[in-house]
């Protein structure tokens, strides 16, 4: 199974009069590393003695000759890669310095220890071609006068290559080993015996090749190697396992990737939905998935699939037949792709506003009853407007169960799944089951409307937002209707530009003016209705973002504007429109428009 397993130093490594080249397969993860692994690495290499061990490598060697290898990594790719831009940055600051001759020799051997050949075009590491990798750093090699032609991608200074190369040259302009005089005193020749100290020390880190002969060798080393890196997700694990069976299986290792690279991009970039796929595609389809799979007798294949469990799940899976596993679960994307607003999936625009409506109400969890849904749809006779119809109740059924935490979230899976088991028992009429079993277990309407009564905002900002926006939309035609969860441009986080608004403000410390109108000038009795209406449904409001207004008098928030035009109560929502002409506001208004806003919830949202 390993062909080798050798302790070298980086000097060795990167050996300067051999062609070896570490070459990085296009179907591995890109570069993921961020400051935190940059940092670590640097100050790794720079706080240890030489002969410091950095971590392992594992590597497919099919060459016999020790000096003209190409090498696949397969594990060490993101630490492999990071030590070659740390090379990269550090000859390029010593551009800046006039060397001595055999400064220069010393820069030279570091230059071949990245690349090679007779005119230097060779790269000793090859990232893999998506995400830019393989462009950046061609481009950051140019930067340091390593390599000729190259060009510049558009926006490689936003992606993490570029910015790994940044912060290892600001490293290494400000390194200064102990003992080392005042900046103002520090001489070039100084700063340049700096610069070889931390080339010495690279040369002489250590890390341990692991040389196989095949990915499936590669894939049982995996799990038993805890080197300081990103670690390896359930969902990595599963596509070296499907690379790994392909493999043995005498199947072309591209085409498995091609396919996996596809389901990869249906679910997206966040873990938590890939991994919620996984999870909720085996518990919509666990019977079919026996049957079909003829693995009815498996230990793995148990009754739910959960966080923990769900690798050995799809382990089995792909042992058993790898390509009925691929096909099931790319057509599964596809739909799931739907689900998260994919608008390049075929069919998504007849669902768009239900399915916004859904995921705005963290309805998430009824995925799982959607991908069985979609996939049976004409075996269930739905067209597009039940289905429409059945996502529009379950919109109504979450925004109750996030208010009351009834049913408990724990319980949302096997009601599902056992909704899904009455369906396969074909149902004629399938919302009447759905909507019959979700009333049962949802909460009442007393229930509801006492949560409503509560202090909504604090008990679940995401859903009292979604209620307001909600009543506010209720009301809009093709002529005034605005997007209410439109996000704000050019801002480093999500920020909403119509955000949710409290009247009587919630800040520490009350405002005169608001105290002499919410309690006669009576600052005690202000805290004390502060404290008791504050986040009340009759004080909360949808407004255009400003948070330097959030504490000014109520004119100032009624009438306040931006180029655009009115942001303030006077923005045109009907939620506003009892609020717009009002020239003070009191604890009688927010009783008064709480209970009118609850009332309103309550026809909304009623399940029945």
């Amino acid at each position: 199974m390993i062909r080798s397993a050798e302790a070298y130093d980086i000097s060795k490594l990167f050996n300067i009069d051999s062609t070896i080249v570490y070459s990085i397969p296009k179907y591995q993860r890109e570069y993921t590393w961020t400051q935190t692994q940059w940092q670590y690495l640097f100050d790794d290499i720079i706080e240890n003695p030489k002969g410091y061990f950095l971590g392992s490598l594992i590597c497919i060697n099919n060459s016999d000759n020790t000096f003209n290898q190409a090498l696949q990594v397969i594990d060490g790719q993101q630490r492999l890669t990071t030590l070659s831009i740390l090379m990269a940055a550090i000859c390029k600051v010593l551009n800046g310095f006039k060397l001595n001759e055999e400064q220069k020799l010393k820069w030279y051997s570091l230059k071949k220890k990245v690349v090679f050949g007779d005119n230097n075009n060779k790269l000793r590491v090859v990232p893999q071609t998506q995400g830019y990798n393989l462009d950046d750093y061609e481009y950051i090699l140019k930067e340091s006068e390593l390599l000729t032609n190259a060009q510049r991608p558009t926006n490689c200074g936003n992606r993490r290559l570029m910015k790994a190369f940044r912060y290892f040259q600001n490293r290494i302009d400000n390194y200064r080993p102990t003992g080392t005089p005042d900046e103002a005193c520090i001489t070039n020749e100084m700063k340049i015996k700096n610069i070889f100290e931390i080339v010495d020390k690279i040369n002489g880190a250590i890390l341990v090749k692991i040389e196989v002969a095949s990915h499936s060798d590669a894939y049982t080393l995996f799990e038993s190697l805890n080197n300081r890196g990103t670690p390896l997700t359930a969902i990595d694990l599963m596509k070296n396992s499907l690379l790994s069976k392909a493999e043995r299986a005498g199947v072309d290792i591209e085409s498995y990737f091609e396919s996996w690279k596809e389901i990869i991009e249906n679910l997206g970039d966040d873990y938590a939905d890939q991994e919620r796929f996984f999870r909720y595609y085996y518990n919509a389809f666990r019977e079919e998935i026996k049957r079909e799979f003829a693995l009815t007798r498996s230990k793995a294949l148990v009754t739910v699939a959960t966080r923990s469990n769900m690798l050995n799940i799809y382990d089995e899976l792909i042992k058993n037949n790898s390509k009925k596993f691929l096909d099931d679960v790319l057509e599964g994307t596809k739909y799931y792709s739907m689900f998260l607003l994919n608008e390049n999936i075929d069919g998504f625009r007849s669902y768009k506003n239900e399915l916004i409506n859904l995921r705005n109400s963290q309805g998430a969890p009824a995925y799982l009853l959607l991908l069985y849904i979609f996939k049976n749809k004409e075996k269930l006779r739905l067209d597009t407007l039940k289905i429409n119809k059945i996502i529009l109740f379950l919109s109504k059924f979450f925004v109750r169960r996030n208010m009351t935490d009834k049913p408990n979230t724990s319980a949302l899976t096997s009601i599902f799944m056992s909704i899904i088991d009455e369906l396969r028992k074909n149902t004629l009429d399938v919302f009447e089951l759905i909507s019959k079993t979700l009333i049962d277990k949802s909460a009442t309407d007393d229930e509801f409307e006492t949560a409503l009564r509560g202090d909504i905002y604090t008990d679940n900002v995401g859903m009292t937002r979604y209620i307001l926006c909600s009543l506010a939309q209720k009301n809009m035609t093709n002529e005034n209707r605005m997007n209410l969860w439109r996000y704000q441009e050019n801002k480093k986080k999500d920020i909403y530009v119509w955000t949710i608004e409290h009247i009587f403000p919630q800040g520490e410390n009350i405002k005169p003016y608001w105290v002499n109108m919410i309690a006669d000038g009576n600052k005690t009795l202000a805290k004390q209705h502060q404290e008791e209406y504050v986040h009340k449904i009759g004080n909360l409001t949808i407004s255009g973002y400003n948070n330097e207004l959030s504490d000014k008098d109520f004119i100032s928030k009624r009438d306040r504007k931006n180029t655009e035009g009115f942001v303030g109560y006077k923005n045109g929502l009907s939620l506003n429109e009892d609020l717009k002409d009002l020239k003070a506001w009191t604890v009688d208004d927010i009783k008064a428009r709480s209970e009118k806003l609850i009332k309103e919830a309550m026809k909304l949202f009623k399940l029945k």
